[in-house]
């Protein structure tokens, strides 16, 4: 199937050519999935973005669809499957997604996914591409989880699936590009954390959600260093790069220039790597390090005050989420571009270790972010062999819970042999996925 790119936005800058779609009548239309905190991000930039329209929100709880839709601005109005719908213009909030993606009438060109789900989250990306429309990952989970297979539908059916922009791993998969291009071999793509506890739970950083706003299981994700693996996994994945040590190596640094003492650039060789510093300020950001060792070029480097190399730092102090959202909606909208996509297929995934003892017998509803594993990135061809087990496949999906077949110790790794996981979506489409990647058989 041919790309469907806009020929109205040839010559345009992507401001411009939103500026004319909306003078046009002909705004992109969005389908939002998620109204948590993110979620209510991109309503409000959506509803400010021109040339852009939000469709429709989708959220277990209505209030807070009904708050992205004032966040949103504009009228709203809740359905339901065979409800007649209220005049174009007015956004749709329901508590399920599919029977919109049947309504081709709406004019959804842009799918959303911003829960923190898996498996329901990657049956609405599926249900979207079988429709056309295009599918942009604020959820970083399904995007690791299921990101190969998901392109691979896509590519079938001449759609998008796309990063977000705004994420870590979306921003420094732009930084890439451009130091790529300017003849830079990348060394390694940093994330900057501020504070890591692998034995986090959501109980004991409850209240440290509320004060964000945040659901406690999402809070404790980013707090136990599994969100943080996740979207280097996805860097790893759509760069070549691989962590040089399971959950990377992850020094303290007072400052982000601290990495040139930090990091042992020389060791890596050739080989380009992901990984991350801990408590540095100015706090956020991602960074780049790159090699550059032609005597002309560093000569420039140089007068352009960045050193004198061999190994060059850029750094980003900021990473904007939902703000960005919208230039991954465009981009794949207008353009017919991903911000990032995994063309290296599985080269990492995040896998789960016991945050503390496991009894055998004892059954999981959340994985990531819950009470009984972390996860920590690794390289697939050595942890798929010796039967590791992808931190998302323990993620219950309603009644369906993984159990645990016998004991595990605490910071153990916990492998397949260790649980018995039920008949998800989840894992049924991570075989699927399996097949599709030509890799070994998947247990589950």
């Amino acid at each position: 199937m041919m790309p469907r790119v806009d020929a109205n936005t040839m010559g345009l800058s992507m401001l411009e050519a939103l500026r004319a779609r909306e003078a046009a009548g002909r705004p992109i239309g969005v389908a939002l999935v998620g109204a948590g905190a993110m979620g209510i991000g991109i309503a409000w930039q959506v509803g400010r973005t021109p040339g852009m329209r939000l469709v429709s929100i989708t959220d277990l709880d209505l209030d807070h669809a009904r708050q992205a839709a004032d966040a949103h601005g504009g009228p709203s109005a809740v359905v339901g499957p065979g409800d007649a719908l209220p005049p174009r213009g007015t956004t749709l909030l329901t508590r399920s997604p599919f029977f919109l993606l049947d309504r081709p009438e709406l004019g959804i060109d842009v799918l959303v996914e911003a829960t923190n789900t898996n498996g329901f989250a990657g049956e609405v990306c599926l249900r979207a591409i079988e429709h056309g429309i295009d599918v942009v990952l604020m959820n970083a989970e399904v995007d690791l989880t299921l990101g190969p297979l998901l392109g691979h539908e896509a590519a079938a059916r001449g759609v998008v699936v796309t990063s977000d922009a705004g994420d870590q791993h979306g921003v420094l998969m732009r930084m890439i590009d451009e130091i790529e291009m300017w003849a830079f071999r990348v060394v390694m793509a940093g994330n900057i954390k501020g504070f890591l506890d692998r034995y986090a739970t959501a109980e004991s950083i409850a209240e440290e959600a509320r004060i964000r706003n945040l659901n406690p299981v999402q809070c404790c994700a980013y707090t136990d260093g599994t969100k943080l693996n996740v979207e280097m996994a996805l860097v790893a994945n759509a760069a070549g790069l691989v962590p040089w040590v399971p959950g990377m190596e992850g020094p303290r640094a007072a400052r982000v220039e601290d990495v040139f003492q930090r990091f042992d650039f020389d060791k890596y060789g050739t080989t380009g790597v992901v990984d991350y510093i801990l408590g540095a300020e100015p706090g956020g950001g991602v960074f780049v390090v790159g090699h550059c060792d032609d005597p002309l070029q560093r000569q420039y480097l140089r007068y352009y005050k960045l050193g004198d190399g061999p190994y060059y730092l850029f750094y980003r102090p900021y990473h904007l989420c939902h703000l960005e959202t919208t230039r991954a909606i465009a981009l794949a909208a207008l353009y017919r571009k991903p911000v990032m996509r995994p063309i290296h297929g599985r080269v990492a995934d995040v896998y789960a270790y016991a945050k503390r003892d496991v009894a055998a017998g004892e059954a999981v509803e959340h994985a990531i972010g819950g009470d009984h594993a972390y996860g920590l990135i690794q390289r697939c061809d050595v942890a798929d062999a010796a039967g590791m087990l992808p931190i998302a496949l323990l993620e219950a999906e309603g009644d369906r819970w993984a159990r645990f077949a016998r004991s595990v110790a605490r910071d153990a790794p916990i492998r397949y042999d260790d649980v018995v996981l039920p008949d998800t979506f989840l894992c049924r489409q991570f075989r699927r996925q399996a097949e599709v990647l030509a890799g070994p058989p998947v247990r589950a």
